[in-house]
């Protein structure tokens, strides 16, 4: 063992930060290792010096994930469509629309679903995952040091922008909704409720594997943001924030603000890459269902669906 690197869980810092991206699916009742796309770079980019340096010249520059984004919206890359589909068992059969009909591999990628391919949890109590992905609860925001790896903190003031919404929010609970390539990439409101205006908050676009976030945390604050408060009935104000990613500088939002929104309406989407959707609770607002909650202090996400029940109202 190499000295200065402590042992957490019989692994050394080094062979935390190489492990794999472990994950409890909440369907099929398993601890599961994602397939990671694009890992082989990623684990140079965050984990080698010459690959950090890379990102930090290149590759988190917002110039970088527009020549992507562009390249995603040629024509040409229709071609990518099929391989990835076979590649990583995506399920057609929930497409709104036919395969043939995506101009691009952008128009894939954010596709729409039949509303029967998402079934909304029933009930004012209730709180939905927004996002298809991997989710991550955090009971106290405040209290919490294992964010994918142990002694990790969270600055929330810095994270939501305002020092003022921080304390409103300080000792709150949040739910960190990771979303890979592979995923459906729209996202929705996570209970019923009214919307402000969406408010970009501005910053780099770096990757949101835990491959990366083991090494930095901090690349949820310094990636580029777009924050909505919605005021609710049942869990009083909360926030949703959608975080870019590499080659995800496009966080487009459809919903109308000011508006009454139901649980499970959409919101809006990503384009092309893996990103995430963070929803942030007062404190006491809600009860995360147990197995997140269980899985979260093993270190591990739970593998859900949008609309599947992530909590309810915490009563007295």
């Amino acid at each position: 063992m190499a000295a200065g690197h402590p042992v957490i869980n019989g692994m050394n810092l080094n062979q935390q930060f190489e492990a794999p991206i472990e994950f409890f699916n909440r369907h099929t009742g398993l601890v599961e290792t994602e397939s990671v796309y694009g890992e082989a770079f990623l684990r140079w980019a965050y984990g080698n010096p010459l690959g950090r340096l890379t990102v930090a010249v290149a590759v988190k520059r917002l110039w970088f994930s527009r020549w992507y984004g562009w390249r995603m919206d040629r024509s040409a890359s229709r071609k990518k469509v099929a391989p990835f589909i076979n590649n990583y068992a995506v399920d057609v059969e929930e497409f709104a629309a036919d395969v043939d009909s995506y101009g691009s591999f952008n128009e894939f990628f954010y596709r729409a679903l039949k509303p029967s391919a998402r079934l909304i949890a029933a009930g004012d109590s209730v709180a939905v995952f927004p996002a298809d992905g991997r989710h991550l609860a955090i009971a106290d925001v405040s209290a919490a040091d294992s964010f994918y790896i142990k002694g990790q903190h969270f600055n929330l003031a810095k994270f939501l922008g305002s020092a003022e919404l921080a304390a409103e929010f300080e000792g709150g609970s949040m739910l960190i909704s990771r979303l890979c390539p592979v995923d459906y990439h729209r996202f929705h409101f996570p209970v019923a409720g009214q919307p402000s205006e969406a408010r970009i908050l501005d910053g780099s676009l770096r990757s949101v594997s835990p491959l990366a976030l083991r090494r930095k945390l901090s690349i949820l604050w310094e990636n580029r943001r777009m924050i909505t408060e919605l005021a609710t009935s049942e869990f009083g104000k909360i926030i949703v924030m959608e975080v870019g990613a590499t080659c995800v500088g496009g966080m487009h939002q459809t919903y109308q603000a000011g508006s009454q929104v139901e649980k499970g309406a959409a919101k809006g989407y990503f384009s092309f890459g893996g990103s995430c959707v963070t929803t942030v609770y007062k404190p006491g607002a809600i009860r995360f269902d147990n197995d997140l909650l269980d899985q979260a202090a093993l270190g591990h996400e739970v593998y859900a669906k949008m609309g599947e029940r992530c909590g309810v109202v915490n009563c007295p």
